[in-house]
């Protein structure tokens, strides 16, 4: 349930155009009102932020960002998976397969999937199969596995887990072709399979600034 003071005015950018949205935010100001731009998620992935501050700045408008919760960081909570673990994977990548958006040649799927790292792939399960093939062209395998995560946060969230064999007929099933992430790598093994490794930070035999290691 959404709540807002009594006396506020809301708009739905869902509709409208960056110069709209602009307009609407520069009037308020100029009315010394207080404005929030609301974003899902955290702005500063997907959230085509730059280009409103970009326009904000050029017309003298202060402003503050104020971090969110992304969408991966979100799925890893109600996976209660960490995207980073030893001796499996150190790095993790947020991408996309180009659509509309074009993604520099460097960039593609393709050519990420070569790190063999974990992936987290946004705005791109309309395009699973392709995604799925791009990234057994890469490090990845049929056994490798992945989650999708369709709506996080929301009360009616989806989860799909499967490997890369078969996630992409599962998650046509389960009917998501929108608002849903791709994790992707060998560290969601760990669930079932246990840890491969553990990390030095509480082990017993590892010092550091905080606390002294035990000497066996």
């Amino acid at each position: 349930m959404r709540t807002y003071a009594p006396d506020a005015e809301v708009y739905d950018s869902a509709g409208m155009t960056l110069e709209e949205t602009i307009s609407v935010m520069a009037e308020a100001g100029a009315a010394e009102k207080r404005v929030v731009r609301l974003h899902t998620g955290d702005p500063s992935i997907y959230g085509a932020i730059q280009e409103q501050m970009a326009a904000l700045d050029e017309l003298g408008i202060d402003y503050h960002v104020i971090p969110g919760v992304t969408s991966a960081f979100a799925a890893a909570a109600l996976l209660r998976q960490e995207l980073t673990l030893p001796e499996l994977s150190q790095t993790v990548i947020f991408t996309r397969v180009e659509g509309k958006t074009p993604v520099p040649e460097r960039e593609r799927l393709t050519e990420v999937a070569r790190i063999g790292a974990t992936l987290v792939i946004y705005l791109s399960v309309a395009m699973i199969d392709r995604v799925v093939a791009e990234l057994l062209a890469g490090a990845y395998t049929p056994a490798t596995p992945a989650a999708v995560v369709c709506r996080v946060s929301w009360p009616d969230e989806q989860v799909v887990e499967r490997t890369l064999a078969d996630i992409a007929v599962k998650v046509k099933g389960a009917g998501i072709d929108r608002q849903a992430l791709i994790i992707v790598g060998d560290v969601l093994k760990a669930r079932q399979e246990g840890l491969k490794a553990k990390s030095l930070l509480y082990d017993k035999d590892f010092s550091h600034g905080f606390r002294k290691g035990i000497v066996t």
